[in-house]
């Protein structure tokens, strides 16, 4: 009576024994055949490389110019490995509480000298949620020219909740395209390209742990970078447009706009670097602004840098350093061409350093140091000085741990002219802060996780200097801690 159930069971059990077996067979045949797909799309780009390597062999054997061999290289290196999507970000995002259990006040801008670009130390100091996103499209054609499609977008709260759209900040930073390895661009053009659009400009740089540039040019507009105008000399040159806000004039309170446009010469020698920008602004000079001054409709920016490859020549690392200096439109220093509200007798001078190295094996530091000193800036007899001194320090001390300090110290001496106030002091902080990374070495390894206490304190004087800054206001007057948790990546 046994016979006929044992019978069906091991029936069923070879029918599903035979349906794994061959839904396993079909698996293996789908990847095998995927597997194969690949390959033969591989050496369908090999072909493809090697029909345009025999172009461009061609040409250079017709026109005998041997400068196309290296372009050849570039072209035979880049051939297969670049086209398509990519997908790059920025983000930090954490809390900064005060010894009150309340959110208080921070970011690298945070002191009376902030508005003017006067940034402080960023470890343990930033209360906001920041993130980027940037999506970026390759594509090559068959006689090897290459099209970048870039955008980026942003959004920035100091909101600790978890739906932020009312104080949202979303942003399209970037939007542009650039073309470059253009067969028809020889000479001076030969390795430039070209673009238009909406964007940050290639070669900005900034001090990252006190979240400042040393010069930002960007807007809306177009260029050419990389002409090559001698052996040892590279230039780019644009023309970025930047609208200003709605302004009252001088003879009514009408509200009036106007737009700067920058041109820029950027020039590379070797290790050395010097920009060159004009500025102009149609009818600025109508702007009502403090003090019976005019504003500026014009102005001038220069910066000489230098970017080296060694920690001031002491040791292994790198160190950047630059100055500028602009007058009228052009005393932005740091955003050229970001403030329609300069005078027409506008002058600023900024100095900026920072460099990366190792003390020891498992030690690294990053000294910076930023100061600026402006006079006749947005009134008639203003003056503003100040300096920031900061150091980060790490110390490795596992494959995924570290400890992280900071030390920052901010002086002031701002005088708004007559018709304002006046104040003069100084700021500090001292940040200690254990960091989670995945894998720990090196100044760039991100992502990582921090918890950090921090103090700061500064001059009484300075909470009486302005109604608008957080100096002075309830809860935070000095001798300050702070705590909190952060994370920040980028790739």
């Amino acid at each position: 009576m046994l016979r006929t159930p044992l019978v069906a069971a091991v029936a069923v059990a070879s029918f599903t024994m035979s349906g794994l077996a061959s839904a396993q067979q079909s698996d293996l045949e789908q990847r095998l055949a995927d597997l194969e797909a690949r390959v033969a799309a591989a050496e369908q780009r090999a072909q493809q490389a090697e029909a345009r390597a025999a172009s461009v062999e061609q040409s250079t054997a017709a026109s005998g110019d041997e400068s196309l061999e290296a372009r050849l290289a570039r072209v035979e290196e880049k051939a297969d490995s670049d086209e398509g999507f990519a997908f790059g970000a920025y983000a930090r995002s954490g809390l900064l509480i005060g010894d009150d259990h309340k959110s208080i006040p921070g970011g690298p801008g945070v002191t009376p000298a902030g508005p003017l670009g006067g940034n402080v130390g960023r470890l343990g100091n930033e209360p906001d949620t920041y993130a980027e996103a940037k999506l970026n499209y390759r594509q090559r054609y068959d006689n090897g020219a290459v099209a970048d499609y870039r955008m980026m977008f942003a959004d920035g709260v100091t909101t600790s909740n978890d739906w932020t759209a009312d104080e949202s900040n979303l942003n399209v930073r970037n939007v542009y395209v650039e073309f470059s390895e253009l067969p028809s661009f020889t000479g001076a053009f030969e390795d430039a390209s070209i673009w238009a659009g909406k964007r940050f400009d290639r070669d900005n740089f900034d001090i990252h742990w006190m979240d400042t540039d040393f010069v930002f040019l960007g807007g809306t507009g177009a260029g050419i970078y990389d002409v090559q105008l001698a052996d040892s000399w590279k230039a780019n040159f644009s023309l970025y447009g930047r609208s200003y806000s709605d302004f009252p004039t001088e003879e009514s309170e009408i509200t009036d706009d106007t737009d700067n446009l920058t041109l820029t010469a950027n020039n590379f020698f070797g290790n050395w670097q010097w920009m060159v920008s004009g500025l102009s602004a149609a009818d600025n000079d109508e702007r009502d602004i403090e003090n019976g001054s005019t504003a500026a409709d014009s102005g001038a920016h220069t910066m000489v840098a230098y970017h080296g490859d060694s920690f001031f020549g002491l040791s292994e690392g790198n160190f950047k350093a630059a100055v500028m200096h602009g007058q009228g439109l052009g005393a932005e220093v740091k955003v050229v061409g970001g403030n329609g509200s300069l005078t027409e007798d506008a002058t600023a001078t900024r100095v900026g350093l920072y460099g990366t190295t190792y003390l020891a094996p498992k030690w690294r530091i990053a000294p910076a140091i930023l100061a600026e000193v402006s006079e006749d800036r947005l009134a008639e007899g203003d003056k503003y000085s100040w300096a920031t001194f900061n150091t980060r320090l790490a110390n490795e001390l596992t494959a995924n741990f570290e400890m992280q300090y900071e030390a920052t110290y901010q002086y002031m001496d701002l005088d708004q002219g007559a018709s304002g106030n006046a104040a003069e002091g100084s700021y500090t902080k001292f940040t200690v802060a254990p960091t989670f990374k995945p894998q720990v070495g090196g100044f760039w390894k991100r992502p990582e996780i921090r918890v950090f206490a921090s103090y700061s304190d500064w001059d009484e004087e300075l909470n009486d200097y302005s109604a608008d800054d957080a100096f002075g206001s309830e809860g935070f007057t000095g001798s300050q801690w702070s705590f909190g948790v952060q994370s920040e990546i980028w790739f």
